[in-house]
């Protein structure tokens, strides 16, 4: 299923689970007279990175079709890695859908605001590199290659820069905004610190921006998680890359096995602990980690290892302990 269907079905769904919830409290339980089972209405609010936003759209697609509780509205929004911590550290949303891991300055508004959390793994993904599929002179770029594209203050414009093999084609770049954490993460891995990159580029939080462009530009160049190569293969070509170890290309098996370095990375969502009190809240992101396999299948991610599976339940099962 394309992105694009999955969110008309949430949004259906979200539409559908207002007009229950009017007159309804952000956070309540109704027990079904007839079967003693619990009914659960209320908010379930997310926020965050627009690379996770599909796996937790596809949760609370699934959630609403199978979950068994109508009166929950879950919304997603996409602010961003850097935008959904904001939020989330504020207290305005109960889940952070998040691209890379929690800074230490994000960590110190939270706690000043006295919010505790946990951080969960979710899935995986591979930070694939585009090119248009009129490029027929790249299939692998070296780490050193991207950096020297990508690094502060570069100045190559041009493919022939980049390999004097290659043709004199101009490099147009495109690439994640400032507030995303696939901005954080390839920066760090590619140009050895985070947020360290050239501004000369076409940034946007919107990966489609990324995907008209590189696709519509013969010496275009882009980044952004491996869904959306998947979604836009037909249109765009991956290129392998060469951490070191020779040139691998990305895939769900590189990813997992994590073969395809440095641009595979975990995802992640985080549950705040008066997020966890909630009963709505509580109750879809059990449901997101016992059906994480068909949701991740769903959202075209790639899966979890057995063991992050079980380091998934045990982490939420001690936030659960702990309110």
């Amino acid at each position: 299923m394309n992105r694009n269907v999955l969110s008309r079905r949430v949004l259906a769904g979200v539409a559908v689970a207002a007009l229950a919830l009017a007159g309804c409290s952000d956070n309540a339980e109704n027990t079904d007279a007839a079967g003693g089972e619990t009914k659960l209405s209320g908010e379930v609010k997310v926020d965050g990175s627009s690379t996770v936003a599909p796996l937790s759209e596809a949760a609370a697609s699934i959630y609403k079709e199978e979950g068994g509780q109508a009166g929950v509205n879950v919304s997603v929004g996409t602010s961003g890695t850097g935008g959904g911590f904001e939020k989330f550290c504020k207290g305005e949303t109960d889940i952070s859908n998040a691209s890379r891991p929690i800074k230490d300055a994000e960590k110190a508004a939270c706690e000043a605001a006295g919010i505790k959390f946990k951080e969960l793994i979710v899935a995986n993904d591979a930070l694939t590199v585009v090119v248009s599929k009129d490029n027929t002179w790249a299939d692998c770029l070296t780490v050193d290659q991207l950096k020297k594209i990508w690094e502060p203050n570069s100045k190559v414009n041009n493919w022939n820069q980049v390999d004097p093999k290659f043709p004199s084609e101009p490099l147009k770049l495109f690439g994640a905004g400032t507030d995303s954490g696939t901005f954080d993460y390839f920066t760090a891995e590619i140009n050895g610190e985070e947020g360290a990159s050239r501004t000369d580029y076409t940034a946007s939080e919107n990966d489609n921006v990324t995907v008209q462009g590189v696709s519509g530009t013969k010496g275009g160049l882009g980044y952004f998680g491996f869904t959306y190569f998947e979604e836009n293969a037909a249109k765009l070509k991956a290129l392998k890359v060469d951490g070191g170890a020779g040139c691998v290309e990305p895939s769900l098996k590189t990813a997992q096995d994590n073969t395809y370095k440095p641009l595979s990375r975990p995802l992640f969502i985080y549950v705040s602990d008066a997020g966890a009190k909630k009963p709505q809240v509580e109750n879809f992101v059990s449901f997101y980690i016992e059906s994480i396999d068909d949701i991740v299948k769903e959202a075209k991610f790639v899966p979890l290892t057995e063991q992050q599976k079980g380091t998934l339940k045990s982490e939420f099962d001690a936030l659960k302990a702990a309110v």
